[in-house]
């Protein structure tokens, strides 16, 4: 198994609506995403100062694979599944800001100084 970290960063839409933003991102996105095998953790991160219209939001997602083409492809799969209950990217809530970027896991590209 390798193990991947998969970037994501988000903002809401509307900031009325902020409340419901996080209650889908915690109570739907993220259970959702933890069923797709090979997804083992997500992270959320609060962007205190976000500039340029970026995301206020980064999510990690840890991710143990030995084919993580098959396993994105499996996650892309399901998403739909998710969109057709409604589930995946309730309109006028969210924005992706970019969400594709894969990394083998940081710990394994870096060492401690």
């Amino acid at each position: 198994m390798e193990n991947w970290i998969r970037l994501g960063e988000f903002k809401c839409a509307d900031p009325t609506r902020e409340e419901e933003f996080n209650n889908y991102i915690n109570n739907i996105h993220i259970p959702n995403t933890l069923k797709t095998p090979g997804y083992v953790a997500v992270t959320r991160y609060l962007i205190k100062e976000p500039t340029h219209g970026r995301g206020q939001y980064l999510s990690l997602y840890e991710i143990e694979s030995d084919d993580i083409e098959r396993t994105m492809a499996l996650r892309r799969e399901m998403r739909k599944e998710e969109a057709k209950r409604g589930e995946y990217q309730i309109p006028g809530l969210s924005v992706s800001i970019w969400g594709d970027v894969l990394w083998k896991q940081i710990r394994e590209r870096a060492c401690r100084k």
